[in-house]
């Protein structure tokens, strides 16, 4: 009785630590599931993104090129070289929207088409970076703008005074700061109804919500949970995906629900992709990740 007492509670301990979970996490991924290394030997992994068939997209920054996996299976370079871009996301037409911060531009990826770019200026001073984006349902751009030095910039000071949030219309017409009293935004996603989004401010360790008014703007400012993220994504019941120390879960009342770890320094971003949306996708510096979920992406 004594011995079969035993291995019971050395099997909890074992599904326990395999997710590193709290005791939430069971709402989120499969018994057993486990995360597998799809892909490695990358300089720096960033930005996936999931088009319409599922397959996904992500940048090795360093390398200037964007790779593709695809629902078969196969590794392959989608695009090199890309402007030095980070984070990305498909809109609903299937256009791959990219931060191309070689030239701090923002780069619309069209099907079979050459990048439409985007030349960004603010108070005619360029950008200090674009860093990760999300295309609303109207097809305006939120994106954060950060101060990361790279090498292949001539300049090593920020071009702005601060480190902001911009929305950018879908006619391109009008650029405008939305959130500016954040430390560092880097991570960002928003609902896709279009009326809330995230933002990640991974120097003040804090992420936020907003509710996106008719002209663009935020407002109703909220703390959603004591924790940045270098990148996110949502699932389609409303929890968030966090990313910098494995990958920490939250519902969508800012509750913690456990954490996913990933066997690499550092995790830069995720989406869900798959050809039915029931997969995380995971960029972990020099790896590509997945897992199973019981539950869709919301994109």
């Amino acid at each position: 009785m004594k011995i079969r007492l035993l291995i019971i509670l050395l099997m909890l301990f074992t599904y326990e630590s395999t997710y590193s979970q709290e005791d939430g996490l069971s709402a989120i991924l499969y018994p057993g599931a486990e995360l597998v290394k799809l892909a490695g030997e990358f300089s720096f992994t960033e930005g996936p993104a999931a088009d319409k068939t599922g397959n996904v997209y992500f940048t090795d920054q360093p390398n200037d090129r964007i790779m593709k996996w695809s629902t078969k299976g196969e590794l392959s370079t989608f695009m090199q070289p890309s402007g030095r871009s980070n984070g990305m996301f498909f809109d609903k037409h299937d256009n791959l929207w990219s931060c191309a911060d070689e030239k701090n531009e923002i780069w619309k990826i069209a099907p079979g088409k050459e990048p439409d770019v985007i030349t960004l200026k603010y108070e005619d001073r360029l950008m200090n970076g674009p860093n990760d984006l999300w295309v609303s349902p109207e097809g305006n751009i939120y994106f954060t703008d950060p101060f990361y030095k790279r090498a292949w910039w001539n300049h090593s000071e920020m071009p702005q005074e601060k480190q902001c949030v911009y929305f950018l219309s879908a006619d391109r017409l009008t650029l405008k700061r939305v959130e500016e009293e954040l430390l560092q935004p880097n991570g960002i996603v928003g609902t896709p109804d279009g009326k809330t989004l995230y933002v990640a401010d991974i120097r003040g360790n804090k992420t936020w919500s907003y509710t996106i008014n008719p002209d663009g703007s935020l407002s109703d400012k909220k703390l959603f949970c004591e924790l940045g993220s270098d990148g996110m994504t949502i699932d389609s019941k409303g929890n968030i995906y966090l990313t910098g120390k494995g990958v920490t879960v939250f519902d969508k009342t800012g509750k913690k629900l456990g954490n996913i770890t990933v066997p690499e320094n550092w995790t830069a971003n995720i989406c869900f992709g798959g050809k039915n949306r029931k997969a995380i996708f995971i960029t972990a510096s020099k790896g590509l990740y997945t897992i199973s979920t019981r539950i869709r992406g919301a994109y």
